[in-house]
């Protein structure tokens, strides 16, 4: 582990930081990122919200483009940092910027920078109507909202050892989901099955979500993870898949634009509403727009292999072959 380069505070309040070729700075309403071959400008709302996924998701699956410039790919281990890698017009410039660091190099950094940047009114993880904006002169931090735990099921919610139902006393009913009921499921397991028989009502659990575009995985079986989130507004990144995504629309409705994953040409635009289901191929890029925040259910396939073997054309990039 390497300390983060980061200066004194500028004329705004904020450090600059650098790592590698890349360095970044913000002023009262932009992110500017400088690399050894160009320069780009981002709203410090933008920034701050992609940062925010990429940091709390150990860089994600595949590609988390914090826009159609800036971003990362995670190679479970290490991660490609980039400027235009994915964008035709930087490529052909010859202006676009690539370094690999180790993941918690780079994770160090991005969780200083996400932490100074940061205003104590803001929290990057809550749709736009439940926070504050980010922009201005530093006043203060956020720290308790921008290191939240992402929850993580080891088998399933409810079962003995795993996260609890969220309660009114930790995480009270979303004002979008007051209408949800709040009953749960009754079980009578045998006895000796105490510990491996459970159930738990997966809409009260969502419910009581405290942010947006935020998958938490609330059972495992091998490879296989239920993942379900509550979005609002927009996703804050453009994920590129290195695996096949499906998703299950629980609630309400999202708009999908999909792009080809590597030139970033459309594909489709997907309107997805309750009880819909989709399979987003392992060569797209995806953006969600949820007019009224939903629920939705990502089932990944975690197997650390698969990307290698699509890659290689081992795997199909496609759910399903017709």
């Amino acid at each position: 582990m390497t300390d983060v380069k980061a200066t004194k505070p500028n004329l705004q309040g904020y450090k600059d930081f650098s790592i590698g070729g890349f360095h970044f700075r913000r002023d009262e309403f932009f992110a500017h990122i400088t690399w050894p071959t160009g320069k780009h400008v981002m709203s410090a709302d933008t920034f701050l919200r992609a940062l925010q996924r990429d940091v709390a998701w150990d860089f994600f699956y595949g590609t988390v483009n914090f826009d159609h410039v800036f971003g990362t790919v995670n190679h479970y281990g290490n991660v490609d940092m980039f400027a235009g890698r994915f964008n035709d017009a930087y490529r052909k410039a010859e202006l676009d910027h690539t370094e690999n660091f180790e993941s918690p190099v780079l994770k160090q950094t991005f969780e200083a920078m996400l932490d100074d940047w940061t205003n104590a009114s803001f929290d990057p993880f809550a749709s736009p109507a439940e926070t504050d904006k980010p922009f201005g002169q530093k006043k203060g931090s956020n720290t308790s909202a921008v290191t939240r735990r992402r929850v993580a099921a080891a088998r399933m919610v409810g079962v003995p050892g795993d996260e609890k139902i969220r309660t009114d006393k930790t995480h009270p009913i979303n004002r979008m989901f007051a209408d949800v009921p709040q009953d749960e499921p009754e079980v009578y397991p045998e006895p000796g099955f105490e510990k491996d028989v459970a159930a738990f009502s997966l809409f009260a659990y969502l419910s009581r979500s405290d942010v947006t575009w935020n998958p938490s995985v609330v059972s495992i079986c091998k490879a296989s993870l239920y993942c379900p989130t509550t979005e609002e507004y927009i996703l804050p990144i453009v994920h590129g898949n290195d695996r096949v995504d499906w998703f299950i629309q629980l609630s309400d409705e999202i708009v999908w634009d999909v792009q080809d994953r590597d030139s970033g040409a459309p594909r489709a635009k997907v309107t997805m509403k309750a009880g819909d289901v989709a399979a987003m191929p392992a060569d797209i890029r995806h953006q969600g727009y949820s007019p009224k925040r939903s629920m939705l259910l990502v089932w990944e396939n975690a197997d650390p292999g698969l990307p290698e073997r699509i890659s290689k054309g081992l795997a199909s990039v496609h759910a399903v072959q017709f």
